[in-house]
């Protein structure tokens, strides 16, 4: 797992969260950890981005780098546009990844939105940039309803470009699940062909860095390092026929 992108269904569903929960899980074991923040949206100069808020709940161990940054909350391409600022490259992105990996065990790649959000005005996206690193990625997706045309639609967009779908994680499992989220416990493997890897409570990234620490390994399975049990947490949650 030396370089892991971590992708999204869409936007404002976890990611960052998520990024921060593998990274202190990692570190926990003892491995060094990078955070690849492509292009920060939304953000102001001097204002804590994704990156920064990663290293912040996981530890300050975490090297946390960003590329590029655009103060409007806009796709990649698009807020560097009306920027006048310029675009981000798989390229660059690819470049910038190895390099961290050189130096750290673990390079975790946070993407802005979803897989196929445009980085720059030839249409290139996060998953160009992934079959340059030839790297998998870690899906992260709503609990309930809409979720499971958003994950087929994108475990297709994987599928066509050969990439590695290592596992879907929860970004926000919520403190009382709708039947929905309920059924989708155990639709969403088959959706994504991908085993379901965690599952994040709700509001986790509001939580002090020392507490979000020591839950974190709770949340994720033993592939991303925890201890979570996905057919314990579906059976748990499971509604009645």
């Amino acid at each position: 797992m030396a370089i892991v992108v971590v992708s999204g269904t869409g936007t404002e569903i976890g990611k960052t969260v998520v990024t921060a929960a593998v990274a202190a899980t990692s570190m926990a074991a003892g491995l060094s950890v990078a955070v690849l923040k492509p292009a920060q949206t939304g953000v102001g100069a001097g204002e804590p981005g994704d990156a920064a808020e990663v290293a912040r709940l996981a530890g300050d161990a975490v090297t946390a780098v960003e590329l590029a940054r655009y103060p409007e909350p806009l796709a990649p391409a698009t807020a560097a546009r009306r920027s006048g600022l310029p675009a981000v490259r798989p390229a660059d992105i690819a470049e910038a990844a190895a390099k961290l990996s050189a130096v750290h065990d673990v390079v975790l790649v946070e993407g802005a939105g979803g897989l196929l959000v445009r980085f720059d005005e030839e249409g290139a996206t996060l998953a160009d940039a992934a079959r340059l690193l030839h790297a998998g990625v870690l899906l992260v997706a709503p609990a309930g309803l809409g979720t499971l045309n958003s994950v087929a639609l994108t475990a297709e967009a994987l599928a066509a470009r050969d990439l590695s779908c290592l596992g879907l994680v929860i970004g926000s499992w919520p403190e009382a699940p709708d039947l929905a989220a309920r059924c989708n416990l155990a639709d969403l493997p088959g959706v994504a062909d991908a085993p379901l890897l965690g599952a994040i409570p709700a509001g986790a990234g509001s939580l002090e860095p020392p507490l979000f620490r020591a839950a974190v390994g709770e949340w994720l399975a033993p592939q991303l390092g925890g201890t979570w049990n996905a057919a314990a947490f579906a059976e748990r949650w499971a509604p009645a026929p």
